[in-house]
């Protein structure tokens, strides 16, 4: 009982910054994109930390500072203040590389596949959703919703009828009754906010917001999957334990973000 209480109100309070992020405007949106890099970036280091020498603190503060960096030069450029935020991205790539040579690390190479992964892994899709943003934050606000709506759709068929494993080998617990159910769930869920809010989604019609709902189930199983691969390769359960109940912040964006990428593909070419 004290478990779901923990649970429910760590949830309750992730939910409120998601929602307050995202719908009060720009800026809180840059923050909550900013804060959420730092905190799946310090996890991702840390789940794929190989034991190199106390140094790699240091670099891996540079690599948090870099994403952040990323995310800050896409909305200043979208936003059409300067490019300057761009500058200080591309100064830390060049920082980056270079001091591979000066390094102290036992494996300064794995070292620095392991920045590049975790900017190309976190930094870049929370950097691609300013731009999401800057068309429409309900369109945010709609991924972060279709995850939630598919998480709880694919656990209770699951749970319920689950019998043929999805990908068995990465994730025992996943099935494909679940898949199929948490897709039902995004397409419901995509009818009832379109016919319900039209004037949230005018960019899209009935049909792309269907595909919009199902393309955001799909990508969310494998962007869940493709952590659970990351934490099974390292031996690790939760990413983190930030918010109780729920584990790290990495375990709470991981369909994030695979989807905003997957998103952004339908909108430029649909």
């Amino acid at each position: 009982m004290k478990n779901i209480l923990l649970r429910s109100f760590t949830g309750l309070i992730y939910v409120g910054l998601i929602l307050a992020g995202v719908l009060i405007n720009e800026v809180t949106y840059l923050c909550l994109a900013s804060l959420l890099c730092a905190l799946a970036l310090t996890e991702f280091y840390r789940m794929s930390a190989d034991g190199s020498t106390p140094a790699d603190i240091g670099v891996r503060a540079l690599d948090i500072a870099g994403g952040i960096s990323l995310i800050a030069g896409v909305w200043m450029m979208i936003n059409q203040w300067s490019a300057y935020g761009a500058g200080v991205f591309l100064l830390y790539i060049l920082a980056r590389f270079i001091m591979v040579m000066y390094s102290k690390e036992k494996s300064p190479l794995r070292s620095l596949a392991r920045s590049m992964t975790g900017i190309m892994y976190v930094a870049v899709p929370l950097a691609l959703s300013t731009i999401i943003y800057s068309v429409s934050s309900h369109i945010v606000l709609a991924m972060f919703i279709f995850i939630w709506v598919n998480d709880t759709g694919a656990f209770l068929i699951g749970s319920a009828i689950g019998r043929h494993r999805l990908f068995e080998r990465v994730s025992p617990k996943k099935s494909w009754e679940g898949f199929w159910g948490g897709m039902v769930f995004c397409i419901a869920a995509a009818i009832v906010m379109y016919n319900f809010w039209p004037s949230y989604f005018s960019e899209f019609k009935m049909g792309t917001m269907i595909m919009f709902g199902a393309v955001a189930s799909i990508f969310a199983t494998w962007g869940d999957l493709v952590e659970s691969f990351i934490k099974r390769t390292n031996h690790i359960k939760d990413s983190g334990n930030i918010l109780p109940g729920h584990g790290g912040m990495l375990d709470r964006i991981d369909s994030l973000l695979i989807v905003i990428p997957a998103v952004l593909c339908m909108m430029i070419f649909i």
